[in-house]
């Protein structure tokens, strides 16, 4: 398998997603297990599966309809891969991720 340097893939989550009704009540928020889950897609395309979430920090919240973008590092032989997620210049999420072939 011939990874590239780096994944780059967006996310725009719709308001009207499912997950939002409870994730908060009159201020909705994309939940961070959304957040990975768009990194474990983007991986997948790749043939790639997330074996280990190393480290994952929520830097800010990220409001449905705003666009987003993940960016995926792989690390060195074995070594976690780093990503981050950021959206109008802030950095939402950031961590490493351990991966496998999917």
């Amino acid at each position: 398998m011939n990874t590239p340097a780096a994944l780059h893939d967006t996310l725009c989550v719709a308001p009207t997603h499912p997950c939002l009704a409870g994730h908060f009540p009159g201020r909705a928020l994309v939940p961070g297990v959304l957040l990975l889950d768009a990194l474990a897609a983007l991986l997948a395309r790749h043939d790639l599966a997330i074996v280990e979430v190393v480290e994952a920090k929520f830097h800010t919240p990220l409001a449905p309809a705003q666009a987003a973008a993940l960016v995926i590092i792989p690390g060195a032989a074995d070594a976690a891969w780093r990503f981050e997620i950021t959206a109008a210049a802030r950095l939402i999420a950031s961590g490493r991720l351990r991966t496998q072939p999917a």
